[in-house]
Parts: structure tokens; C-alpha cells; sequence
């Protein structure tokens, strides 16, 4: 099948929606399938307000309808909302094209956080995007739950996978630090509430892997937690794995990929009791999940690494780029 996605979350960003998409797009094409993912690499773009890190395509209507009529698809998923998602679904729409779209991420929360605009403004807007689709691909079953709460319709299941052999328990030697060793990693932002584990009295060493517009400011507020920066691949991998705690504090998250990428590395993971957590880790016995987040890491600590190991090889990325598949519709 010719699969085109557009995206407005593509590299050289760093982030769960890119690692998925690339990641699904080779499972694919190992396949034979043929994926053409058009992303804002692929125009002129500015800085996303608050968020410069991310670049923005400007107008690109133009630009993205005549690059799908040369493609000309079987099957047209549109992954975001942004300016490329909102200019492939007018293109979608003024050609009658049936499309799937996917709720990676939790815009009203953080709009809400940026700005104060109440979320419900923008969860209308968002069901009036998404209620286009011929279906919209949702992560897990509490945010299935929600979004129909909010009036979403035509949801489908898209789980998400996680590299076994990239990511696997390793030599603890790599920090140099007091421990236990209290890892988080991800953007640094404030929708990922990181300041709810920075301000904890903890044992050990926070530890911080990854960048964002809040890293000045939390490294100012929290001296004596370590700031590493953003880190891939291999690297990536060996802090994970020389961690002790993975701890999640994001209470906005869809799904939260870094926490299957913790349990592969052996490494128990501390959250809130919400979507994201509820759905990975709850029940499973390979993290704490607390309100107390305090109290979440303290337990998690307790947990042996091989448990969580073993429990992250359920999870494949083949079988989430078969469910991709199984979720698309043709276009015509």
C-alpha cells in the first residue's frame, strides 16, 4: 500500500510522536509498503510560540495539495493538528477524500498551561478537527474513554511499541553521582510537570535528560538537580539503563513511550495515577503509581528490574505498525 502521512512533528524534533512515526514507517516498509511522510522540513516554517524548538510551516495549502496529487496515496493519515494537519484536511475535504487522523497530543492542556484559555474551547475545536476523519487513532483505553466523554467519535486503537534491543538493562557505572538515581527524560516543558518531582525531598540524584523552553528556568530554581540535555539513540539507552527510578510525573501525557523505554532498560517507573500511567504500568506490578509522587519513587525502588524487563518485550512495534495498517481506510 502508498501510504502518505502528514505531520507537523517530524525531525529534527525530538519526541514520542516522531520516534513512533519513524518507527512505524520502517516496520512498514520492511513490509513493502511504500510511507511518504511529509513533514515541515519540507517548508518555510517559524518558531512555534513559547516553543521555538518546534518549527511551524507557513501557509503551506499550496505546497502540501500539489505534493499529494503527485503522490496520489492509497491512504491519507493526518498524525497532527497543526498547520500541515489542518492543510491536509482541507485538501482531504475539498477532494472528497476519506482520512484517518490521531490524538497524540493533549493541546488543550497545554494551551490551558501556556496561556489560561479554558481547555474546553479547544477540545470543541479539536472534535470539530477530528470528526472529519473516517477514523481517529487514540493510544489507550482511558483516553478512548475521555475523548468520547468529550464528543469524539470513530476511535480506534493504536497502541505503541518499544525496541528491546536498543533499549535493555546495562552497567550502572555511567553517573558518577550520590544514589539512588532519579531519572526523568523527556521535553522539558511545563505541561510535563517536572517541577512536581524537582521540588521533592529525595534521596539520591534527580537527574534530568532532555530539552525545552523550562530547562533555564528549572536549572536556576533546582541547582542541585543535574541537566544533561537531550540524548538518542545508543546514549539515550545507557541512562536509562544506569538509572535506578524512572520517575513520570507528566499528568498530560496520551501515552508516554518513555516509560515502556525505562521498563525495557530494567527500570521501574514512579507516576501519578493518570491516563498515560493508569494504562502502561498499572496493575503489572513494574511501577507505583501515587499521588504522593514522593512516595511512588520510594516504592518503585523496591521493584527487581527483571520484572519490568520482561514485561516491556510484550510490547512490539510490529504489532503497533499492523495496527496502524488495520486503522487506515482508502482514500478513494
Amino acid at each position: 500500500m502508498h501510504i502518505a502521512i502528514v505531520s507537523d512533528a517530524w525531525y529534527p524534533q525530538v519526541n514520542g510522536v516522531v520516534r513512533t512515526l519513524a518507527t512505524v514507517r520502517a516496520e512498514l516498509e520492511a513490509r513493502d509498503h511504500r510511507i511518504d511522510v511529509i513533514g515541515p522540513d519540507a517548508f518555510r516554517t517559524i518558531p512555534c510560540p513559547t516553543y521555538p524548538e518546534i518549527r511551524l510551516a507557513v501557509f503551506p495549502g499550496r505546497a502540501l495539495a500539489r505534493r499529494l496529487d503527485e503522490l496520489a496515496p492509497q491512504a491519507i493519515h493526518v498524525a497532527t493538528e497543526g498547520p500541515l494537519g489542518m492543510a491536509a484536511r482541507a485538501y482531504c475535504r475539498r477532494r472528497g477524500l476519506a482520512f484517518t487522523t490521531s490524538f497524540h497530543t493533549r493541546f488543550p492542556e497545554y494551551v490551558e498551561a501556556r496561556t489560561g484559555l479554558p481547555r474546553r474551547w479547544l477540545y470543541a475545536w479539536m472534535r470539530r478537527f477530528h470528526g472529519a476523519a473516517a477514523g481517529v487513532m487514540v493510544a489507550t483505553e482511558s483516553l478512548t474513554q475521555e475523548l468520547e466523554g468529550y464528543g469524539f467519535r470513530n476511535l480506534r486503537r493504536w497502541s505503541r511499541g518499544v525496541d528491546t534491543e536498543l533499549f535493555r538493562p546495562g552497567p550502572k557505572d555511567l553517573y558518577d553521582l550520590p544514589r539512588p538515581i532519579n531519572l526523568y527524560v523527556g521535553r522539558v516543558a511545563v505541561e510535563k510537570n517536572i517541577e512536581a518531582f524537582l521540588s521533592l525531598d529525595l534521596p539520591g540524584t534527580k537527574v534530568v535528560v532532555g530539552d525545552g523552553p523550562q530547562r533555564a528556568e528549572l536549572e536556576r530554581r533546582h541547582p542541585g538537580a543535574v541537566f544533561l540535555g537531550t540524548r538518542t539513540g545508543a546514549e539515550l539507552s545507557r541512562h536509562f539503563a544506569a538509572a535506578d527510578v524512572f520517575v513520570f510525573p507528566s499528568r498530560t501525557d496520551t501515552f508516554g513511550l518513555v516509560m515502556l523505554e525505562a521498563l525495557a532498560a530494567g527500570i521501574p517507573v514512579a507516576a501519578f495515577p493518570v491516563p498515560g500511567p493508569l494504562d502502561v504500568v498499572n496493575g503489572h506490578a513494574v511501577g507505583v503509581l501515587d499521588e504522593d509522587l514522593g512516595r511512588a519513587i520510594r516504592g518503585a525502588l523496591e521493584i527487581p528490574g527483571d520484572r519490568c524487563r520482561t514485561f516491556a518485550e510484550s510490547f512490539s512495534w510490529g504489532s503497533c505498525a499492523e495496527q496502524f495498517l488495520s486503522n487506515l481506510v482508502p482514500a478513494r
